[in-house]
């Protein structure tokens, strides 16, 4: 998303991360993506990084605003450190062997109530409009939302479920959900977006 809105273009490879390319590991040998190989050189194989080398060249609509917010870095962190590691457990179960994916899914939940709590006096976290907080946090919940998607929505975090319904809903978001072909050695290159 952030890549959309800072209007920076690159080449999209489709992979799946079962049957990586050589190519890949070679540039990024943790296996995951994202990965953006820069005209530079450097390789940038973490979300964050992406968002914030994209908005740092061109932020049309301020998004990093958020970011001066100490508040910001400390639920970005919560995000990426406590939730993702009970999410995979949550949500993987069967991969990491858990025997009880239900306490995963409750530690879950206390960040999800800090963000409806986030969420009481604003429609997005940080302020009325959308922010780099969002965008950084977003594909997390939908994902702990998709593990379940019937018990999610049972659950009573309204301001939650408006924000992402809010988010998933959006012009930007669907732009970028198009499905491209997986990328073989040989292909024509494919401009994103």
């Amino acid at each position: 998303m952030a890549l959309v809105k800072s209007q920076q273009s690159c080449v999209l490879r489709e992979v799946i991360l079962r049957d990586k390319p050589k190519s890949m590991t070679d540039l990024s040998p943790k296996g995951t993506v994202p990965v953006l190989l820069l005209e530079s050189g450097e390789v940038l194989d973490e979300s964050l990084d992406v968002m914030y080398w994209a908005l740092e060249k061109n932020d049309p609509e301020n998004w990093l605003r958020s970011q001066k917010a100490k508040r910001s870095e400390d639920l970005i962190n919560k995000n990426d450190g406590d939730f993702k590691f009970h999410l995979d457990r949550y949500k993987y179960s069967s991969r990491f062997k858990v025997i009880n994916k239900k306490e995963h899914r409750d530690e879950c939940l206390k960040f999800i109530k800090e963000i409806n709590d986030e969420l009481k006096a604003k429609e997005y976290i940080y302020d009325k409009d959308v922010s780099f907080l969002d965008i950084a946090i977003m594909p997390f919940v939908r994902q702990f939302r998709i593990a379940d998607t019937e018990w999610f929505d049972s659950q009573p975090y309204e301001n939650v479920k408006i924000w992402l319904k809010n988010l998933i809903e959006s012009k930007l978001f669907n732009a970028i959900m198009v499905k491209y072909p997986l990328w073989k050695e040989d292909d024509e290159i494919v401009i994103f977006p």
